[in-house]
């Protein structure tokens, strides 16, 4: 088999670490959800799945129906998996058939549920999800008691397996105000669903900040992608832990799963004031030696780094010089002795005593980590590691 421009590798031992740290700050009677949208981060699905239910993950939620089929084709029989967005119409009888839980937001949505799930004989798996403030998807207050009406006349066809909603901006501290409102708006939805003594099996709202900033509103289960993965929601959130903590740093924190590797294409000498790739961005001011590597904005590695980012070749880091290509960059090796083609190449992660973290990459764009990693191509090899 031919062997592409760059590799991934993916931590088991993180991956178990991520969520067992999580089930320490939520306590034993709150379920994890592991998110798998977007490939998984950018993770992949696939070897995910494997790592989640390894680590003791059973439901994981996605954003669309096809994202569904890709975990149903790599899980386990007991797993479930949960559509938090896009289910079409022509869908909804294979989602009903494969017994998917998925959102519904809408009136429409849950009058076809029960005609869907009438026809073909089996209960549709639903989460109601309730409009608490965000903005975005979600069942208006005002038509919640023709949903419930609804529920109840169709309940021989409706499995109720969850009441959510979704906060606006838990990883930050200027979002908070806004955040309290939602609370407040889902604990008054809570007490009327109870009221009607029509509890669904969970009530949920937070996902990766919210669990680790506000834990008391994790309710019965919380959706975990960024943290999972071993990505801080925000430096917000991270404070607010240490705060929540009483500690200065944390000795035991969130592990970077992912690491992304590439290998030395090719060395080459550059003379003092030559320009070095595209352009006039770098002039060599001095007689440098430079290594190729294989890759560039189009296999993942952002155009921003140029002139800025750093790799790590033989454990020290080299600097990123002349513009990113769309298939290769140059790195300054002048300073690392006995640099060969093939040798190793770390984008992301450590090699011996230093690291290239994901935060390197969102200090020199806008782009924020989940964004980054969820835009590594699929066609990057995946492999699981210890």
């Amino acid at each position: 088999m031919v062997r592409h421009s760059s590799r991934i590798e993916l931590s088991q031992s993180a991956m178990r670490h991520n969520i067992n740290f999580l089930r320490s700050i939520l306590g034993p009677h709150t379920d994890i959800a592991l998110v798998v949208k977007a490939n998984a981060y950018g993770h992949g699905i696939a070897p995910i799945l494997k790592m989640g239910e390894k680590s003791g993950i059973g439901r994981f939620a996605v954003a669309s129906s096809h994202e569904a089929a890709e975990v149903l084709e790599n899980a386990s029989e007991r797993t479930r998996v949960l559509i938090m967005g896009i289910l079409y119409d022509e869908d909804l009888t294979w989602a009903v058939e494969s017994e998917l839980e998925f959102y519904v937001f809408d009136l429409q949505r849950l009058e076809k549920a029960v005609t869907v799930a009438q026809k073909i004989g089996k209960p549709a798996r639903i989460h109601l999800e309730i409009e608490t403030g965000g903005n975005r998807t979600g069942l208006a207050f005002e038509d919640l008691d023709r949903a419930v009406k609804l529920i109840k006349a169709g309940k021989k066809h409706l499995h109720l397996v969850g009441v959510c909603s979704h906060l606006a901006g838990a990883e930050t501290f200027a979002a908070h105000f806004r955040i309290a409102r939602q609370v407040e708006a889902f604990n008054r939805l809570k007490k009327r669903f109870d009221q009607r003594k029509l509890a669904p099996e969970m009530y949920h709202l937070a996902s990766s900040a919210a669990s680790i900033a506000m834990p008391e509103v994790a309710f019965d289960m919380v959706r975990i992608g960024t943290a999972a993965y071993g990505i801080w929601p925000s430096p917000d959130v991270y404070n607010q832990y240490l705060l929540r903590s009483g500690q200065r740093e944390l000795s035991h924190t969130l592990t970077r799963v992912m690491s992304w590797k590439t290998d030395v294409m090719h060395v080459k000498t550059v003379k003092k004031d030559e320009f070095i790739g595209y352009g006039t961005s770098f002039q060599a001011y001095r007689d440098m030696r430079i290594a190729v590597m294989p890759l560039g904005y189009a296999n993942g590695y952002p155009r921003e780094m140029s002139n800025r980012g750093h790799v790590l070749i033989h454990g020290r880091k080299a600097p990123v010089v002349g513009s990113v290509n769309m298939n290769m960059f140059m790195a300054d090796i002048s300073s690392i002795p006995d640099v060969q083609i093939g040798d190793e190449v770390v984008l992301i992660g450590r090699q011996k005593r230093n690291s290239i973290s994901l935060r390197s990459f969102s200090e020199f764009s806008s782009a924020l980590n989940n964004e980054f990693v969820s835009r590594l191509p699929a066609a990057i090899p995946r492999t699981i590691v210890r």
